[in-house]
């Protein structure tokens, strides 16, 4: 392992040579020293009492206990000509491993490049009982100014970081099965907030100033999770070479990545299953941080399908020069400050192990992972097939569920993974607790 015991974090190496073949205390070790993060962090990292019962029972109601999931770290990121280790929370096999893995074959090739528009969330309103929806809704824009000089009289502290209501949309709504309806849109700069308090709060300070203007009714005060001015892209390129295998060309793998894609763009069945892959990259990091990952779920699905029909987020084509080009586009609402990012333990340790400075490095690192994630579901689709890998990295559950203990488990796990029977049975009968049938009488 590297000693970059007192290296800042953003001089850190993500290539940690052996790093998977550590015991859980080893790798943590080594992340903590690499990082620089403190004893504290390492055993918050580690889960001792990570989470205080006091602090739970503050965070959501009627607690009554906690509930773990296992923490890994994603290793060899580059994104942006940084590297970065990645905190991911998560109980699926293979999603740790295959990213990581993705990520070793990028980093000789440039590594992942982002880029993200500013941090903007809709708050939305919504008007009823209008005699006149258009009227109302012109009436609405002339007032665009007070409105939205409204909206931003409460939080200094966000305007000083120039951050607060930017502009206004006005929707119109002529049939639906209430009748016409008006809904205002707030674009607010959250700056380094998920910012959902901050325009919930913006939305209901001006309700009485729309209902005074348009003579209707204010109902729904709420933000929206589809936050489609709050993009991030990830984009990467790699020559075929990158993806040869000891059975196939990597041109043939290219376009078998491609072909998967193509699928995934024109079909709705195989575009859900392709952007859970995607998602099987992003949430983890969502979830280490403290973030709301049920919002970024939903406004990544609802942008997967704003054309009209559900589609894949992500586009993977072979260019003329034959490299595979593959970007990843979506909304991307997560915070640094506020909510569970600042009460949690463990996700302000994950943070600074990530060392990011701001919600918008956040999300773009996070896309990042989740176009590694979704290169490395369609390169096994293409090649040797899905199950093939995810057994064998399943072969531990496998394993500890058929009653393997301590060294058992990797030794059962080697034995059912080599003989190609991935199953309880096979584990049960390696370690001697398969079940005799009755002799009778």
């Amino acid at each position: 392992m590297p000693d970059n015991t007192d290296a800042p974090a953003n001089l850190i190496s993500s290539r940690l040579a052996g790093f998977r073949d550590g015991e859980p205390d080893d790798r943590r070790l080594a992340i903590c020293e690499v990082t620089g993060l403190s004893e504290g962090d390492q055993q918050v990292l580690a889960g001792v009492d990570a989470l205080p019962v006091e602090t739970a029972n503050g965070m959501i109601e009627n607690v009554i206990g906690k509930f773990e999931l296992p923490m890994g770290v994603a290793t060899n990121f580059t994104v942006n000509g940084r590297d970065y280790l990645i905190p991911l929370v998560v109980e699926e096999p293979s999603v740790v491993a295959a990213a990581s893995y993705m990520a070793r074959i990028v980093r000789d090739h440039g590594g992942f490049n982002t880029s993200s528009t500013q941090p903007i969330m809709r708050a939305q309103v919504q008007i009823l009982g209008l005699e006149n929806p258009h009227g109302a809704r012109m009436q609405l824009l002339e007032h665009a100014n007070e409105l939205i000089n409204l909206a931003n009289s409460r939080d200094k502290v966000l305007i000083g970081l120039g951050g607060g209501c930017k502009d206004i949309e006005v929707h119109v709504f002529d049939d639906t099965p209430i009748g016409p309806m008006v809904v205002l849109h707030l674009l607010v700069d959250v700056r380094d907030a998920m910012g959902a308090n901050t325009v919930n709060t913006m939305a209901e300070m001006i309700a009485p100033m729309v209902e005074e203007i348009t003579s209707g009714q204010v109902r729904l005060r709420i933000l929206s999770n589809l936050a489609d001015k709050r993009l991030v892209r990830a984009r990467v390129s790699l020559p075929p070479a990158a993806l040869n295998t000891k059975e196939l060309n990597g041109a043939d793998v290219a376009r078998g990545i491609e072909e998967a894609c193509a699928l995934a763009i024109v079909d709705p069945y195989r575009a859900a299953t392709h952007n859970k892959g995607i998602m099987n990259g992003i949430d983890p990091i969502v979830i280490a941080t403290g973030n709301d990952w049920r919002a970024i779920e939903a406004g990544a699905h609802a942008y997967a399908a704003r054309s009209g029909q559900y589609t894949s987020l992500s586009r993977w084509e072979v260019g003329a020069d034959g490299n595979l080009n593959g970007t990843l586009e979506l909304p991307m609402a997560l915070g640094i400050v506020g909510g569970a990012t600042k009460t949690h333990p463990a996700a302000q340790a994950a943070l600074r192990l990530m060392g990011v400075t701001s919600a918008q490095e956040l999300g773009e690192v996070t896309v990042a992972v989740g176009l590694a994630q979704n290169m490395a579901a369609l390169r096994a689709l293409a090649t040797e097939g899905i199950q093939k890998g995810h057994m064998a990295l399943h072969a531990r559950n496998i394993a500890i569920m058929a009653g393997a203990k301590g060294e058992d488990i990797d030794t059962v796990a080697k034995a059912i993974v080599a003989d190609g029977d991935v199953s309880i049975d096979k584990a049960k009968e390696l370690l001697g607790l398969a079940e005799n049938p009755s002799s009778g009488d």
